[in-house]
């Protein structure tokens, strides 16, 4: 029986996975709950693997592939589910992965995002940032941010992606979505034009390069609400990733820049849950949460980019919040193992310092 890339995805979903792998000389491969698994005996043929990849490309998608040996875009199944794809060449044949997502867009409240999330997501200008590795929930959260101001205000929002992920209709607000490679060349283009497009929040799917961040940075500062993701892992390595993208003669100016713009940074990452019930996900969010306070952009602009972590430990009553302490409450509260909140951290000393030691029979050692 010929293997069908709906029926991978349908079964990808209905056991509560993220993310499909396809490969020549291997089953398909299934990552649940964070772990990899192959999915049954059959192994794919270099020519049954290329059958499955092609058969989610139209024909443009197909001369870019051939062209560049790689190729981003999206997938969507009515009914089931939206698809990020991403096709490679592995050893001379195709592969590819496929990330699921979810074919509605997150509900804010379903979430249980936090209320200073929802507060900047009201504010009428600057800069907002969603941060973390790859698959720790970035657009998810972006998603369900830009779906509740369509839902509650009347404002113009235009979105650059690459690849669009959630699809909005429009509820209050007036939606416009560019997918890179389809309806723009780059983020950069994409980012100039969108200042003579008149929108009030602009969404940048990832700020790559020097152009895109300036840009960004431009637009939060001429009266637009602006979101963007960086794959950073803390607040504080977000604003020195962002200024290092310029030149040393550049540095100071945008270190000005950024202190005035700079709403908020919400960094974030999935750790496995201790005990997941059968058919419940798997992993559960942890944020550090960093609001910008005269303090903080004074730290920016001075280059101090060290002591904002102790402005955010100290900003609890503007619902401020490190992600050793968001790690720390989870593992007292059951809901994840040691190991698991010691191999996201950054600063085990810290963590280890709020859970009050190493428990007994436990491993210490963070992330390095």
């Amino acid at each position: 029986m010929e293997l069908m890339i709906e029926d991978l995805m349908e079964q990808l979903i209905e056991m509560g996975g993220s993310d499909l792998h396809l490969t020549a000389g291997l089953p398909p491969y299934f990552r649940i709950s964070g772990h990899l698994q192959p999915i049954g005996d059959q192994v794919l043929s270099a020519e049954e693997c290329q059958r499955l990849i092609f058969s989610m490309l139209n024909n443009t998608q197909r001369k870019n592939l051939e062209q560049n040996w790689e190729l981003d875009c999206s997938y969507g199944v009515r009914g089931l589910a939206r698809f990020r794809v991403n096709v490679y060449k592995d050893r001379g044949t195709y592969a590819a992965c496929l990330r699921a997502l979810s074919s509605k867009i997150p509900n804010f409240e379903k979430l249980g995002l936090p209320d200073v999330v929802r507060e900047m997501s009201e504010k009428p200008r600057g800069l907002i940032l969603v941060t973390g590795p790859t698959g720790s929930g970035k657009t998810t959260t972006l998603a369900a941010m830009i779906d509740l101001i369509n839902r509650t205000r009347a404002e113009h929002i235009l979105t650059i992606e690459d690849p669009i992920e959630f699809v909005y209709e429009p509820v209050k607000s007036l939606v416009h979505q560019r997918q890179l490679g389809e309806d723009t060349k780059s983020f950069a283009n994409a980012l100039k034009a969108a200042l003579r497009e008149d929108p009030d929040i602009i969404l940048v799917g990832e700020m790559r390069d020097l152009d895109t961040i300036s840009l960004a940075i431009t637009a939060a500062e001429t009266g637009h609400l602006v979101f963007g993701t960086l794959h950073t892992s803390s607040a504080s390595q977000t604003v020195d990733r962002m200024i290092d993208v310029f030149p040393a003669e550049r540095q100071t100016q945008i270190r000005v820049q950024l202190s005035n713009s700079l709403v908020a940074v919400f960094s974030q990452t999935l750790v496995p849950k201790k005990n997941p019930k059968p058919g419940e996900y798997g992993r559960i969010m942890a944020q550090e949460l960093m609001v910008i306070t005269p303090g903080i952009s004074n730290q920016i602009r001075e280059g101090k980019t060290a002591q904002i972590y102790s402005a955010i430990q100290t900003g609890g009553k503007l619902g401020m919040q490190t992600l050793e302490k968001v790690l720390a409450d989870l593992y007292k509260a059951g809901q994840i193992t040691f190991e698991a909140a010691m191999s996201k951290t950054s600063r085990p000393d810290e963590l280890q310092r709020l859970i009050g030691g190493v428990p007994a029979g436990a491993v210490a050692g963070g992330k390095r």
